[in-house]
């Protein structure tokens, strides 16, 4: 008998997260080498983007609805997902390693049996069983681990696996379950974000923002160098500590860890707190005056100089390039 794989599509405010899709291409690649059985899961109220899903590959998806669980429920979404997977014989959960896939994933794990490996960043199948790589020690070694519970759960780190579109895909068979008197003991009851602000876990370019930048009110360099490049704005700890950004910001092992193409440390000097939350970027551009800082050492390009005369320099030529 094949191994079922399945992915639990994470929605917030009625539209699925861009890290689910990279957990079904990574689901799909499994599935089509090792011939397992593909499963699609996600829970919520009105989804919108749900029929985009087939672009990533997803023939079926089982959509279990109900207005109470239109916002994440620990309780509800734990004994749904347990349920399924007992019910179904599933072997393999796969989760984002969003701040919502690391509450519910331990929580699934534990009602359903499952061992749990989280913050993957490969996953691979070997012999009928599993391999998962994550990081350790601060990001620097990484470990690979196998399971021996029958059952296992992984959470995927966001931006390290791709969402790739399926050339062949048709139109996904969405059934729909309508779920009574979901077991809702508590709730998200509404989202606060900055408008038109990107999402440090999910954005493909981070610019961040240390005690280098002397003060709150120059974090509008900052803010628009991430304009000019269609970024996200990142802070050390240091900084939300100070009240100067938002905690939503903040990359490092007591933040965000973040996987993007592109990562701008401004005036961070690389304690190793920070550098375990984003030292996974493709590449990594550090602008401080102390060459002796830290941040370099990881760095794929270093700039020792004066951010306050570096970064206006960039976002100056950054516009000409784009005129």
């Amino acid at each position: 008998m094949s191994k079922k794989i399945l992915v639990f599509l994470e929605q917030r405010e009625g539209k699925i997260k861009k890290s689910s899709f990279e957990a079904v291409s990574l689901a799909s690649k499994l599935a089509a080498e090792n011939g397992f059985e593909k499963e699609i899961v996600t829970i919520g109220d009105a989804i919108e983007n749900l029929t985009e899903a087939a672009k990533y590959g997803i023939e079926s998806i089982r959509h279990f609805k109900n207005n109470d669980l239109a916002n994440y429920s620990p309780s509800a979404y734990t004994e749904i997902l347990s349920n399924y997977i007992k019910e179904n014989s599933i072997d393999i959960v796969l989760f984002s390693n969003t701040s919502l896939g690391r509450d519910l994933a331990p929580r699934v794990s534990i009602n359903s049996e499952c061992g749990i490996i989280v913050d993957c960043t490969n996953l691979t199948a070997l012999n009928g069983d599993f391999v998962a790589t994550r990081p350790v020690y601060a990001g620097k070694a990484f470990i690979e681990i196998k399971l021996n519970t029958q059952r296992k759960i992984f959470t995927l780190r966001p931006n390290v696996f791709t969402a790739a579109l399926d050339q062949k895909a048709k139109n996904a068979n969405i059934t729909t379950v309508v779920v009574n008197s979901p077991n809702v003991k508590t709730r998200v009851a509404n989202f606060k974000k900055s408008e038109g602000k990107l999402d440090v876990a999910e954005a493909e370019i981070i610019v961040s923002g240390g005690r280098g930048m002397k003060g709150p009110e120059n974090f509008k360099m900052i803010e628009e160098l991430a304009e000019s490049l269609n970024a996200a704005v990142g802070a050390s700890r240091a900084v939300v500590d100070a009240g100067w950004r938002p905690h939503g910001e903040q990359v490092g092992q007591t933040g965000k860890t973040v996987s993007p193409s592109l990562y701008i440390a401004c005036g961070i000097s690389g304690a190793i707190q920070h550098m375990a939350g984003m030292s996974s970027a493709k590449y990594i551009v550090a602008i401080n005056k102390d060459k002796e800082a830290p941040i370099f050492s990881i760095a794929d390009y270093g700039i020792a100089g004066d951010l306050f005369e570096v970064v206006p320099a960039l976002v100056t030529e950054i516009k000409k390039l784009k005129s």
